[in-house]
């Protein structure tokens, strides 16, 4: 069941991932984190991601972490 806590960060990542025309497996790749990461994040179930994550996700998707976390 998604968090709704959780919702902002998944809508972020999405749409970033989507604007590139990236695959959630492609982004993990980017990333170095696990595809699983990458689907959890995006349907609200990964509660709270490392910091270590959230950078990985946000160097590849070209956007400081902070942004991901707004």
């Amino acid at each position: 069941m998604p968090n709704p806590k959780s919702g902002k960060l998944a809508k972020i990542v999405k749409q970033l991932r989507e604007q590139k025309k990236w695959s959630q497996e492609k982004l993990a790749r980017v990333a170095d984190v696990s595809n699983n990461t990458i689907t959890n994040i995006e349907v609200g179930n990964q509660l709270n991601p490392t910091i270590d994550t959230l950078r990985k996700i946000a160097k590849a998707l070209e956007v400081d972490a902070k942004d991901l976390m707004d």
